[in-house]
């Protein structure tokens, strides 16, 4: 007699058996063969039955069910009956489970109900075989965290209000058990319904308000202008302001926002407190007192920052800045997030939180939103966790088709990736708006992980307040123009459950707009004349200029001492043979028996500024070592793995209690990375930031950045910021992409001072001109075209001496012994291109020509340009030479500086490759051809 047959003949114990079933059952989903084939042939009917699906079936309640069984003896049942009964219970535990998967495609989450839900077979009692038959039977509810047995119909009906009423909730794919339970113990027992007293009720309609008024009182005060209005998601203001009440109350003490332009001064009055007289002066085309910027930037583009109460303290909130480029604000608000925590020593994210406002086809069509979800569990990026909120009005910009704007179901799809729970909601029942926004938050703070609400709800107007949406969404539209505000549905449902009075509503705009007319405050939780303590002072840095004095030579002892740091490694921390020999040759650098190299030179410039106090970070995708094996700032143990204290900074070890050093190597993104380092930038002064591009081009990547936050961050909207770019870039024959860093493109960007563009050409240089960045009282950014193959050129090289006496000069003028008076040529020049002008002149002996090099292109140095040209009595040309082509490169951009310094009747010629489509040839023949020419066509006579 088998086992199974025994088991049946003694069904009234058979609850008994239910730690043997559990174990055959883990054997079974193991590897069916490690079970009798008794046991495999039953197991196998249980995953034929319909619906079933192996990895959905959880059998720890089937096994509960077997206990209770022995708890409660029955009559004994045959067998057949008893694998009927087993069978139904198993159907209902997937039942259960499919509503957990899928339950939130048939949720009541779209205010407007212009489509039909889907059909959901897996939903449906008869998927798995049960029946009407079925409905009055109890089943117990195994994990449900529901009643231990209920009746079919009263889970279904459990199952339904949990998971499609108002709220639907996506995090079954999630990989770590324990969140999810967290998840079903925080919506199961209220079955996802929110409880809110009285007094929050009105204080929810009292916001709606707000945000409604809002904006009717801005579109009859200003006719036809742009706002980017809420209108029809108006639950955002009561979800912002509920966040963060609620953050703070957990011990959070600053909030960094970034959004869109979409409802961006509903936020700005309603949330952040700004001043509505300061708003209406913007639309009015007028500037506030205090705000003078050489070109500023249109009202919903405004960041702005102020400190509120909440019932933890004050808080600190700060909406970024954000230009039309949509989703391009993510990465600079967790850079910037990062800073803060960092200035806190807030290493998980307690006490700084970033929130990021996405469009739902932004969400889904932007490629930085991928990029930054893709930081978020990175150690040089991750800040904690963010809140995403997506204002979803269903129809992303003009397009209403969701086959238009997405390849994925739902437009939040793409944070699956990382794992973040999703909540859908209802835009227009802002109760469950704010239960989900206090689950959210709690998630966050409790996992430290990133989490999505999809607030769902539509667009009132138009794109913006011009646009004619009628024209391309006339159903939806005029759906729109019958269905009630979210403030008209919450007021009417408050005054049905006898909450307020019917004439409350009327007197809460009235109060409102009392306020706006007198231009007060709108926000009651706004502290006025609060200094927080962990502010960054920006006042040393607004009035210093480029020309400035700064000091940044070093004692040559303190450099031969951090030279014997940098050099020595952990006992038993075997180098890699070829790092071994760069190793010691540092130390004899440091020694001074050997000339610096680029990377000693670095090198030590980091090593100073720790010491001068000033942290370091730098990032990029092959930072720790360098791209051309040059920096090795990271060490790495031959004998171990990097995770495994395989990996040794000597720049973490200068002394102790130092600033941070950090050198990590990035993600595979250019756009986010940058953009997260200009954020961490802009909210840390004292702090050298670096990223470094693996080859100059690839900063293409992340053009937005460049030119929308690098280049105008500070004409715009005043935002100082010390971002260093180093970009590699040198002519040497290995084709269009990896030759040119575009130095065209940042010179084309420079006007007002905004950023400096340098391109040094010595180890001396470069440990100036990152030491100047720091010492210097003066924050712009700086871009760096860092060379290649001058990483190791000896003629590049440079001495302790010159460390420890020099200084960066943006004009390095002739270094051979070479008589002004014979000179009737110069040829000025930036960057590796020098090199090969140097040596072919040399060998030719052209002694009546003399080369300088313009080290800072921008802001250029007209003063030490003229001085240099000035020794030169009898010039009567002067070449202007570059190895890019003539369309790109310096030449356009910067001729017009040279000639200004140039004496009167003195020709300028260039020498270069001619215009080309393409950055570089990829012929290396042709590669050499072009380059013998531009260097003829500057030493030799032109033809006039």
């Amino acid at each position: 007699m088998g086992v199974m047959k025994e088991m049946q003949d003694n069904s009234a114990l058979y609850g008994g058996n239910a730690p043997f079933i559990e174990e055959q059952y883990e054997l079974y989903l193991g590897n069916p063969a490690q079970v009798s084939e008794e046991w495999r042939a039953y197991f196998d009917r249980l995953q034929k039955m319909p619906g079933a699906v192996a990895t959905d079936v959880p059998h720890a309640p089937v096994v509960q069910s077997f206990a209770e069984r022995a708890r409660h003896p029955c009559v004994p049942v045959q067998g057949a009956d008893v694998d009927a009964l087993v069978n139904k219970q198993i159907a209902v535990l997937q039942l259960i489970n499919a509503y957990r998967f899928r339950g939130m495609m048939r949720a009541n989450v779209d205010p407007l109900k212009r489509r039909e839900l889907p059909d959901v077979p897996e939903l449906l009692p008869e998927f798995y075989g049960l029946n009407d038959a079925d409905l009055s039977h109890e089943f117990k509810t195994g994990s449900f965290l529901a009643p231990d047995s209920s009746t079919l119909h009263d889970i279904l009906r459990i199952l339904r209000e949990t998971y499609c009423g108002n709220i639907g909730s996506e995090y079954m794919y999630l990989s770590d058990t324990m969140q999810k339970r967290w998840i079903q113990d925080r919506i199961e027992p209220n079955r996802a319904q929110p409880q809110f007293s009285p007094e929050s009720k009105r204080r929810i309609l009292e916001q709606l308000t707000a945000a409604e008024t809002l904006e009717k009182y801005l579109h009859t005060r200003y006719v036809g202008q742009k706002r980017f209005s809420l209108e029809g998601s108006d639950s955002l203001i009561p979800l912002l302001n509920h966040l963060i009440q609620r953050a703070g109350s957990q011990g959070v003490q600053e909030m960094v926002i970034g959004m869109a332009h979409r409802g961006r001064l509903n936020v700005l009055v309603n949330t952040i407190g700004k001043l509505p007289g300061d708003l209406f002066l913007e639309f009015e085309g007028k500037h506030t007192a205090h705000i003078r910027l050489p070109s500023g930037d249109v009202k919903y583009h405004q960041g702005f920052s102020t400190d509120v109460a909440t019932p933890g303290g004050s808080m600190h909130l700060t909406l970024a800045f954000n230009p039309s480029h949509l989703e391009i604000v993510n990465p600079v608000v967790e850079g910037s997030v990062r800073a803060r925590q960092q200035r806190r020593y807030d290493m998980v994210g307690d006490q700084v939180v970033p929130v990021l406002i996405h469009g739902d086809a932004a969400f889904a069509g932007q490629g930085v939103v991928m990029e930054t979800l893709n930081l978020s569990k990175t150690r040089g990026f991750g800040t904690g966790g963010t809140v995403h909120i997506v204002i979803n009005n269903q129809i992303g910009f003009t397009t209403s088709d969701p086959r238009d704007t997405r390849s994925t179901l739902y437009c939040t799809d793409v944070a699956k990736m990382v794992g973040a729970p999703i909540f859908h909601v209802n835009g227009d029942d802002p109760e469950a708006v704010l239960l989900v926004t206090e689950i959210a938050l709690d998630f966050r703070m409790n996992f430290h992980k990133d989490v999505v609400i999809d607030l769902v709800c539509y667009r009132r107007l138009g794109h913006n307040e011009q646009d004619e949406p009628m024209v391309t969404q006339p159903l939806m539209y005029k759906a729109i123009a019958q269905h009630p505000t979210t403030r008209q549905l919450y007021a009417d449902r408050l005054i049905a459950e006898n909450v307020i009075s019917p004439h409350d509503p009327e007197e809460m705009i009235a109060a409102y707009r009392r306020d706006l007319d007198a231009g007060v405050s709108v926000n009651r939780s706004v502290l006025t004349n609060f200094k927080q303590s962990f502010a960054t002072d920006w006042a040393p840095f607004k009035k210093g200029k480029w020309t400035d004095p700064a000091n940044t030579s070093v004692p040559k002892a303190d450099l031969r001492r951090l030279s014997g740091l940098l050099t020595t490694t952990p006992p038993d921390f075997k180098l890699h043979p070829r790092v071994e020999k760069i190793i010691a040759d540092r130390r004899l650098m440091g020694e001074g028996k050997l000339p610096l190299d680029w990377g000693m030179a670095e090198n030590l410039a980091y090593a100073t500024l720790l010491e001068n106090g000033f942290a370091v970070r730098l990032s990029g995708q092959d930072s720790g070592r360098g791209t051309f094996f040059h920096r090795h700032a990271v060490l790495h143990d031959q004998n171990r793995e990097k995770w495994d204290d395989g990996a040794y900074l000597p720049l973490q070890n200068i002394a102790e209690n130092q600033p941070r050093f950090l050198a990590i190597d990035s993600v595979l993104s250019e756009e986010a990375v940058l953009g997260f380092e200009y954020g961490y930038a802009s909210a840390e002064p004292n702090e050298l930031v670096i990223w470094e591009a693996q080859f100059g081009d690839f900063a293409n990547g992340a053009q937005v950045v460049i030119d929308q936050f690098i280049s105008a961050g500070e004409a715009k909207w005043g935002r100082l910021c010390g971002l260093v770019m180093l970009l590699p870039h040198g002519f040497e024959g290995q084709g269009p992409e990896h030759s040119s860093a575009r130095p065209e493109r940042y010179l084309q960007l420079c006007a007002e001072d905004n950023i400096q563009v340098c391109m040094p050409t010595t180890a001396a240089q470069i440990f100036h001109l990152l030491r100047r960045q720091m010492v210097r009282p003066y924050r712009k950014p700086l871009i760096v075209m860092t060379p290649k193959s001058l990483l190791r050129h000896k003629d590049a090289m440079s001495s302790l001496e010159d460390l420890a006496k020099g200084k960066f000069h943006p004009v390095i003028g002739e270094v051979d012994a070479t008589d002004p008076g014979r000179v009737t040529r110069i040829v000025a020049c930036s960057g590796k291109v020098y090199y090969d002008l140097l040596a072919a002149r040399r060998e030719r002996n052209f002694n009546h020509i003399a080369i300088i090099r313009i080290e800072q292109l921008y802001p250029f140095p007209a003063v030490q340009f003229t001085a240099e040209l000035q020794r030169y009595k009898k010039v009567k040309e002067l070449v202007w030479a570059q190895e890019e082509p003539m369309n790109q490169g310096a030449w356009y951009q910067t001729q017009h500086h040279v000639r200004e310094c140039l004496l009167a009747n003195q020709p300028l010629f260039y020498a270069g490759r001619p215009a080309s489509a393409s950055p570089a040839v990829g012929y290396a023949a042709k590669h050499q051809e072009q380059q013998q020419a531009l260097i003829d066509a500057a030493l030799n006579k032109f033809q006039q």
